[in-house]
Protein backbone atom coordinates (compact mmCIF):
# COMPACT_ATOMS: atom_id res chain seq x y z
CA UNK A 1 0.00 0.00 0.00
CA UNK A 2 2.84 2.57 0.92
CA UNK A 3 4.78 1.64 -2.25
CA UNK A 4 1.43 2.60 -4.37
CA UNK A 5 1.25 5.78 -2.42
CA UNK A 6 4.98 6.99 -2.96
CA UNK A 7 4.39 5.60 -6.60
CA UNK A 8 1.24 7.80 -6.69
CA UNK A 9 3.24 11.38 -5.37
CA UNK A 10 6.23 10.51 -7.65
CA UNK A 11 3.84 10.45 -10.74
CA UNK A 12 2.08 13.57 -9.45
CA UNK A 13 5.40 15.70 -8.90
CA UNK A 14 6.09 14.76 -12.62
CA UNK A 15 3.33 15.95 -13.86
CA UNK A 16 2.94 18.86 -11.63
CA UNK A 17 6.09 20.43 -12.80
CA UNK A 18 5.60 20.19 -16.67
CA UNK A 19 2.07 21.34 -15.92
CA UNK A 20 3.12 24.53 -15.05
CA UNK A 21 4.45 25.93 -18.30
CA UNK A 22 0.75 25.39 -19.78
CA UNK A 23 -0.11 28.72 -21.24
CA UNK A 24 -3.17 29.94 -19.15
CA UNK A 25 -6.13 31.28 -20.96
CA UNK A 26 -7.33 34.77 -20.27
CA UNK A 27 -10.25 34.74 -18.66
CA UNK A 28 -11.73 37.37 -16.86
CA UNK A 29 -10.58 37.58 -13.29
CA UNK A 30 -13.93 36.42 -11.64
CA UNK A 31 -14.97 33.65 -9.31
CA UNK A 32 -17.47 31.22 -10.83
CA UNK A 33 -18.87 27.76 -9.61
CA UNK A 34 -19.31 24.62 -11.77
CA UNK A 35 -21.97 21.99 -10.83
CA UNK A 36 -20.09 18.38 -11.11
CA UNK A 37 -21.87 15.47 -11.90
CA UNK A 38 -20.22 12.42 -12.85
CA UNK A 39 -22.52 9.13 -14.04
CA UNK A 40 -20.47 6.31 -13.55
CA UNK A 41 -16.32 5.28 -13.01
CA UNK A 42 -14.75 2.58 -14.75
CA UNK A 43 -12.38 0.35 -12.40
CA UNK A 44 -9.40 -0.88 -13.96
CA UNK A 45 -10.52 -4.16 -12.01
CA UNK A 46 -13.39 -5.73 -11.32
CA UNK A 47 -14.10 -6.68 -8.08
CA UNK A 48 -17.38 -8.64 -7.11
CA UNK A 49 -18.41 -5.74 -4.46
CA UNK A 50 -18.13 -3.67 -6.93
CA UNK A 51 -21.13 -0.95 -7.03
CA UNK A 52 -22.52 1.80 -9.55
CA UNK A 53 -20.91 5.17 -8.63
CA UNK A 54 -23.02 8.62 -9.03
CA UNK A 55 -21.23 11.58 -7.59
CA UNK A 56 -22.82 15.40 -7.39
CA UNK A 57 -20.97 17.99 -6.03
CA UNK A 58 -19.93 22.00 -5.92
CA UNK A 59 -16.72 23.47 -7.50
CA UNK A 60 -15.51 26.70 -7.25
CA UNK A 61 -12.90 28.37 -9.35
CA UNK A 62 -11.01 31.75 -8.59
CA UNK A 63 -8.88 34.02 -10.47
CA UNK A 64 -5.88 32.63 -11.54
CA UNK A 65 -6.92 29.06 -11.36
CA UNK A 66 -7.41 28.00 -8.19
CA UNK A 67 -10.27 25.91 -7.39
CA UNK A 68 -12.05 24.48 -4.46
CA UNK A 69 -14.90 22.53 -3.91
CA UNK A 70 -16.75 19.41 -2.30
CA UNK A 71 -18.65 16.20 -3.64
CA UNK A 72 -20.72 13.44 -2.27
CA UNK A 73 -20.79 10.14 -3.92
CA UNK A 74 -21.93 6.45 -3.11
CA UNK A 75 -18.47 4.53 -3.81
CA UNK A 76 -17.41 1.43 -5.42
CA UNK A 77 -18.62 -0.43 -2.33
CA UNK A 78 -22.07 1.12 -2.08
CA UNK A 79 -21.34 3.34 0.78
CA UNK A 80 -22.53 6.90 1.24
CA UNK A 81 -18.94 9.25 1.21
CA UNK A 82 -17.62 12.55 0.33
CA UNK A 83 -14.94 14.07 -0.72
CA UNK A 84 -13.64 18.04 0.13
CA UNK A 85 -10.44 19.77 -1.72
CA UNK A 86 -8.58 22.19 -3.04
CA UNK A 87 -6.68 22.33 -6.38
CA UNK A 88 -5.64 24.32 -9.31
CA UNK A 89 -6.90 24.41 -13.45
CA UNK A 90 -4.08 24.79 -15.81
CA UNK A 91 -5.34 25.45 -19.52
CA UNK A 92 -4.37 24.92 -23.35
CA UNK A 93 -2.95 22.03 -22.35
CA UNK A 94 -1.98 20.33 -25.73
CA UNK A 95 -1.68 23.87 -27.35
CA UNK A 96 -5.64 23.98 -27.36
CA UNK A 97 -7.75 25.99 -25.72
CA UNK A 98 -10.39 23.66 -25.40
CA UNK A 99 -8.35 20.86 -23.57
CA UNK A 100 -7.16 21.66 -19.64
CA UNK A 101 -5.78 19.82 -16.45
CA UNK A 102 -6.74 19.86 -13.34
CA UNK A 103 -5.20 18.52 -9.73
CA UNK A 104 -7.25 18.77 -6.69
CA UNK A 105 -6.30 16.51 -3.09
CA UNK A 106 -7.89 16.77 0.02
CA UNK A 107 -9.94 14.56 2.57
CA UNK A 108 -12.33 12.15 1.73
CA UNK A 109 -14.60 10.49 3.41
CA UNK A 110 -16.58 6.87 3.52
CA UNK A 111 -14.84 4.48 2.94
CA UNK A 112 -15.64 1.73 6.33
CA UNK A 113 -15.70 -1.33 7.66
CA UNK A 114 -14.03 -4.25 5.28
CA UNK A 115 -12.94 -1.28 2.32
CA UNK A 116 -10.79 1.22 4.89
CA UNK A 117 -8.16 0.00 3.19
CA UNK A 118 -9.10 0.85 -0.40
CA UNK A 119 -7.99 4.62 0.38
CA UNK A 120 -4.83 5.94 1.52
CA UNK A 121 -4.39 6.49 5.42
CA UNK A 122 -7.78 5.74 6.00
CA UNK A 123 -8.53 6.56 9.68
CA UNK A 124 -12.11 5.94 10.84
CA UNK A 125 -13.36 6.86 7.16
CA UNK A 126 -11.20 9.69 6.59
CA UNK A 127 -8.34 9.29 4.44
CA UNK A 128 -6.59 11.31 1.91
CA UNK A 129 -7.11 11.80 -1.44
CA UNK A 130 -5.23 13.21 -4.69
CA UNK A 131 -6.90 13.18 -8.33
CA UNK A 132 -5.75 14.42 -11.28
CA UNK A 133 -8.37 14.99 -14.66
CA UNK A 134 -8.15 15.92 -17.99
CA UNK A 135 -10.79 17.80 -19.45
CA UNK A 136 -12.30 18.88 -22.50
CA UNK A 137 -14.28 22.40 -22.38
CA UNK A 138 -17.31 22.11 -25.18
CA UNK A 139 -18.58 25.44 -24.57
CA UNK A 140 -18.08 28.07 -22.52
CA UNK A 141 -20.05 26.84 -19.92
CA UNK A 142 -19.99 23.05 -20.67
CA UNK A 143 -16.99 20.68 -20.08
CA UNK A 144 -16.36 16.72 -20.06
CA UNK A 145 -13.77 15.70 -17.93
CA UNK A 146 -12.23 12.15 -16.71
CA UNK A 147 -10.54 11.63 -13.17
CA UNK A 148 -8.29 9.62 -12.61
CA UNK A 149 -8.69 7.53 -9.10
CA UNK A 150 -5.24 5.90 -8.54
CA UNK A 151 -4.77 2.44 -9.38
CA UNK A 152 -8.59 1.29 -8.81
CA UNK A 153 -11.09 3.71 -11.40
CA UNK A 154 -11.73 6.76 -13.97
CA UNK A 155 -14.32 8.85 -13.49
CA UNK A 156 -16.29 10.65 -15.89
CA UNK A 157 -18.15 13.50 -14.99
CA UNK A 158 -20.28 16.56 -16.49
CA UNK A 159 -19.32 20.03 -15.61
CA UNK A 160 -21.61 23.03 -15.87
CA UNK A 161 -20.50 26.37 -15.34
CA UNK A 162 -22.49 28.83 -13.67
Amino acid sequence: MHRTVLTVAISLFAIWGPATAFAEVHEPPESRWELVAAPFALHWASEADHRHVVLLGLERQEPENVLWGGAVFRNSFGQPSAYAYYGRRWNQLFGSNDFYFKLSGGVIYGYKGQYKDKVPFNHHGFGLAVIPALGFQITRNDALQIGFLGTAAAIFTYNRRF
